[in-house]
């Protein structure tokens, strides 16, 4: 059995543009989590995802994501990868 190997990638994004990025991410694919984070380095909201699932399941996360960006200026995401 081969072990997976997980890379991490930061993204710094300002609030407007914070939804259209978390969905270009997530449409790429092989993301175990994502990981959004203030100004300050805070964490915001942290959102693990399973391989696969992703449709109505992740439009809550969505809807969260929108409201964090309507309150921050500036802020980083820090994506999972899973590289095959």
């Amino acid at each position: 059995m081969s072990e997976e190997k997980v890379r991490t990638e930061e993204f710094q994004v300002s609030g407007d543009m914070l939804v259209a990025k978390i969905k270009e991410l997530v449409h790429e694919g092989n993301i175990r989590r994502i990981v959004i984070k203030n100004e300050e380095g805070r964490t915001l909201i942290d959102i693990p995802l399973t391989l696969g699932v992703v449709g109505a399941f992740f439009a809550p996360q969505l809807a969260a994501i929108g409201a964090v960006a309507a309150l921050v200026t500036q802020s980083t995401i820090i994506v999972e990868k899973v590289e095959e």
